[in-house]
This record gives structure tokens, C-alpha cells and sequence, in this order.
């Protein structure tokens, strides 16, 4: 269904010139052009759209690209999308994950993304082989490629209306977390198709290897970019490094046999949380527009793209399948996601029962479930039938579940507007921007890029507005009773400023213990007074 990236054209050979194949691949380089300025237009016309009407943007460029004609000579490279737009999309997620973030709800996630998906996987499958009739060894790959849910789609939903920050954290990082964990568990089961045999043994063994392997890979080379970026002060050059990095710990880890998803994670959470620091603002912004532009563009590109390879005649062929497929995976999902949850409040702080309803009507599927059935073997079970029902769920799982998704999210009321939340965010908004201004400009000083009396002079501009808006924020802190008062937004507000300074509180704790500074006894007493106050707190 899918074809390689080539040009249908029916050419005289007898007319041909000397050199044919030259002539066969200028002609097939030009059409090749010429076809992705009429996507990209193509695109462009979708946003508007899809602004104009408010749906989701990827929604509109599936449904663009079922309008497109057939004719238009441009394909997928199974190989092109595994080893080129795979990395770019888990790459441009993770540097725009923040660690500090992850740490506080690093149990949920952990939860959701290792046990969750393995259950909702076994689920899966074995719904998907009574329901469709697949094969074992092919039912659990698709079930495997179905437990990865869509980020953008449920952060653009998230977008429309006020959400927890926390949950909103736990979203992305299950996202980003699954994702490798469900290819190695897509590799596992490949290799138990290719063998014939497979142990429990083997099995811990593999998941053993790509696991610790891809983590010290995406270390090493994430480490070694940071001292990189030391030396660089260009970001032109800083832009070709990370491309460097992502793309080629990708393919070391496939040459190693470790996961080069988890390497590509792992290398991107080092890279955005500790490279990115070591650059001027100027260059951060230019590093995060690029990958911002590159995860866009590679999405746009698969989403239209499939939506032009998919003929309509086979989608509404397929569509009973494919409602059986997303029935499968939901309740595979809802299985493991209230259970696991309910047993989360015995070690951590408690999901509200609200959130963990979005964490089921947000499991849409897209680009990455796509990618991944692409990358299935050859002599894989009824491959064909596979691919194209997995794509057939993607694309009415995005089509129903993300033109509902903002609706649900805005029923379940999970946030209230404040105006005195309101307010306080746009003093902090002022406090973050003129500081960070300040920052830029000590690093241009430094440089000898500003001279020291305009230095001076705009340095104290910021300074003022910094000192108004701390003035400001003093006067509220010190009304903390009138707030507390005022109703429950503004008491999840204060809750959420103490969470903060709690966890800081454990990492400068725990950062003290590994460098033998604090006595175990003390620290952990402590440790477990700071545990109790999280625990007493609302969620933010």
C-alpha cells in the first residue's frame, strides 16, 4: 500500500539520450519538487482551515490528503520515515521536556509507561485476536503499536482550555516514556517471529540490553554534545550537532542492538535540560524554532501523506475493523489505567479520578503508531492487511476521538479560571522575561558585543520593572489568609508555589547524600516530613 518514494511515468526507451538513468532521475528529482511545493501549499491552506473551523490540524491534513488525487507521484519510504522522521519526532520531544518537571511526577509516569503499557498491550491483543481473527504473534504487534498515544493532539486540546499543569506533565512524559517502551517491546516480539523460539530468559535478557544500553548511549553522546556546546558559540553549528546527535545515536544504537528510541530519549533530556543552559537566549530560541519546525514538518508530512496513500474505497472498507481495533485498545487502556492508579495513591500522591478520564479519552493514536507499522517484517502474518488497519485506526481514531477530545476536556471543568491567579502569573511573566533579558545582556557584556554605558542603562530599565512586579507579588504573599479565603483556584495556586519548594528541598537533599555530606538518618527523617507536606497538598 505504501510505495517507495518514485515516479510513475511511461517513458519511450528507443527516444531515450545517452545517458538514461541520469535523464530517468532528473525527471524523477523535478516531479519529486515539484509534488512537495503542492503539498507543502497544500498544508498551508489545512492551517487556515483548521483554524478557521477549529479542529485539529492534523485531523484537517488527513482528511486533505484523502481529497488529494491519486496521481500525485509521491510515496513513503518505510526506511525513510523509521531512521529519518522517527528520531526527529522523539528527539524534538524530549529536548522540550523539562527534567525538574518529570521528577515530581516521575512515579505516574513510570507506572503508566512500563507496567501500563505492557498490560494494556496483553489486553489488546488478546481482543484484537478474538474480535479480528489475527494471528497471535501478530495481534500483540499491533497491540503494541496501538498503546502509543498522540501527544500533539491532546496538548493541542489542552490548549483550548485551563488544565493542571501536573497532569498536563504526566501526558507528555507517559507520551515520550512509552514510546520507547513499546519498541522494545515491538523489537522483542519481532525477534520471537524471526526465531521461531523465544524463553522468558531471552526475553528479560533483550528488554535487559536495550533498556540499561540505550540509556548509557543516549548518556555518553548527550554528555558528550554538552561538552560540545561549550566550545561552540554558533547557532548555525549548534544546529548541526543536534541533528548530528539525534540521527546518529539512532543508528548507533541499531548497530549496538540496544533501543534507539530510549538513546534518542535520553540523549534529548540531556541535551535540553543541561546544552541548551549553556548557550546564550538568542541561540536556545533558534535551536528550539528549529526542532520546533522539524517535528512540524515531519508530522505534516506523514499525516498527508498517508492520507493520499489511503484510498476512500479501502478506509470505509476497513472502518468495522478499525472501530474494533480502537474498542480494543480502550479498554485495554481503561484496564490499566484505573487499576494501576488506584494503586498509585499507596506510594505517592493520588490522581484525581477527572484526570485519569482524560488519560483514556486522550489515547489517540497518530504519526508514531504509523511509522511503527511500517517498520513491521516482511513475512510478518497478514502484514499488508495490518498496515492498513493500523493506519485506518489512526486516522478515525484522530478524526473522532481528536475533534472530541477538547470537548471532553472542557466538560470535565479539571481547572477554574482566576482572576487573581491571572493576575499573579502575569507578574511572574514579567519577572521571568526581564531577568532572562538581563541574562542576555550580562552574556553580551562579556562577550564584548555591548558596551558597559548601554549595558548599564537597559540593565536598569529591567531592573526596575523586576523590582515593581517583586513589589506587587510581596503584596499578595502577604495577604496569603485573604487568598486562602478567596476559594480553592487560589489555594491550589499556593499549593502548587510550596510543591515547588518542596521538591527543590529533596533534590538539594539527595544531591547532598550522594556526595556523602548529610548523614543518611538525619536526611531521610526529613526527607520522609517533606514526602508528608506533598502529600497534604492539592494537585496543581
Amino acid at each position: 500500500m505504501i510505495r517507495y518514494l518514485a515516479v510513475s511515468a511511461e517513458i519511450n526507451i528507443d527516444k531515450l539520450p545517452a545517458e538514461p538513468e541520469s535523464a530517468l532521475g532528473n525527471l524523477a528529482i523535478t516531479t519529486l519538487v515539484e509534488n512537495l511545493i503542492i503539498l507543502l501549499l497544500v498544508a498551508t491552506l489545512v492551517a487556515l482551515v483548521a483554524r478557521w473551523l477549529k479542529i485539529p490540524y492534523v485531523v484537517g491534513l488527513v482528511l486533505a490528503g484523502l481529497a488529494i488525487p491519486r496521481h500525485l507521484s509521491i510515496g513513503l519510504n518505510p526506511e525513510l520515515i523509521f531512521n529519518l522522521f522517527l528520531p526527529i519526532l522523539i528527539f524534538e520531544a524530549a529536548i522540550n521536556t523539562d527534567i525538574s518537571r518529570l521528577r515530581s511526577t516521575i512515579k505516574p509516569i513510570a507506572l503508566l509507561a512500563g507496567p501500563g503499557v505492557v498490560l494494556s498491550s496483553a489486553i489488546t491483543a488478546v481482543l484484537l485476536k478474538i474480535g479480528l481473527g489475527l494471528a497471535w504473534i501478530t495481534a500483540a504487534g499491533v497491540s503494541v503499536i496501538l498503546t502509543i498515544t498522540d501527544t500533539v493532539s491532546v496538548i493541542a486540546a489542552f490548549r483550548t482550555v485551563p488544565v493542571p499543569r501536573r497532569l498536563a506533565t504526566i501526558v507528555e512524559g507517559e507520551s515520550l516514556l512509552n514510546d520507547g517502551v513499546a519498541m522494545v517491546l515491538l523489537s522483542v516480539i519481532t525477534t520471537i517471529h524471526v526465531q521461531g523460539t523465544f524463553t522468558p530468559g531471552q526475553g528479560i535478557r533483550q528488554m535487559f540490553i536495550a533498556f540499561v544500553g540505550g540509556g548509557l548511549l543516549g548518556l555518553g553522546l548527550g554528555y558528550l554534545c554538552v561538552g560540545l556546546f561549550r566550545q561552540l558559540d554558533d547557532d548555525l553549528s549548534d544546529i548541526l550537532l543536534t541533528v548530528s546527535v539525534s540521527l546518529g545515536t539512532f543508528q548507533i544504537g541499531q548497530i549496538l542492538g540496544v533501543s534507539s528510541a530510549i538513546a534518542v530519549v535520553v540523549a534529548g533530556l540531556v541535551i535540553g535540560n543541561l546544552a541548551f543552559k549553556e548557550t546564550s537566549a538568542s541561540i536556545k530560541v533558534t535551536l528550539l524554532s528549529f526542532w520546533q519546525y522539524a517535528g512540524f514538518g515531519v508530522n505534516t508530512l506523514i499525516f498527508l501523506l498517508v492520507g493520499i496513500e489511503v484510498y476512500p474505497r479501502i478506509l470505509l472498507a476497513t472502518i468495522p475493523a478499525a472501530l474494533i481495533a480502537i474498542v480494543a485498545y480502550q479498554i485495554g487502556r481503561i484496564f490499566s489505567i484505573y487499576p494501576l492508579l488506584y494503586l498509585l495513591r499507596f506510594f505517592d500522591r493520588p490522581l484525581p479520578l477527572r484526570w485519569q478520564h482524560v488519560l483514556i479519552a486522550g489515547n489517540v493514536k497518530g504519526s508514531l503508531s504509523m511509522a511503527l507499522a511500517l517498520a513491521l517484517p516482511l513475512t510478518l502474518p497478514g502484514r499488508e492487511q495490518v498496515v492498513t488497519l493500523v493506519f485506518s485506526t489512526v486516522m478515525v481514531s484522530l478524526i473522532g476521538q481528536g475533534l472530541s477530545l477538547p470537548w471532553v476536556v472542557k466538560k470535565l471543568q479539571l481547572s477554574k479560571p482566576s482572576p487573581l491567579a491571572e493576575k499573579i502569573a502575569v507578574l511572574q511573566l514579567n519577572l521571568v522575561t526581564a531577568k532572562a533579558a538581563q541574562g542576555e545582556l550580562k552574556y553580551l557584556l562579556e562577550t564584548g558585543s555591548l558596551p558597559k554605558f548601554l549595558y548599564e542603562e537597559l540593565f536598569a530599565d529591567y531592573q526596575a520593572r523586576i523590582a515593581n512586579s517583586e513589589q506587587e507579588l510581596r503584596n499578595f504573599y502577604n495577604q496569603r489568609n485573604l487568598i486562602f479565603s478567596e476559594g480553592e483556584v487560589e489555594k491550589e495556586y499556593i499549593d502548587g508555589l510550596y510543591r515547588r519548594l518542596y521538591i527543590a528541598e529533596k533534590s538539594a537533599i539527595n544531591d547532598a547524600l550522594a556526595k556523602g555530606i548529610l548523614a543518611d538518618d538525619i536526611s531521610n527523617e526529613y526527607l520522609q516530613v517533606l514526602n508528608e507536606k506533598l502529600l497534604a497538598l492539592q494537585d496543581d
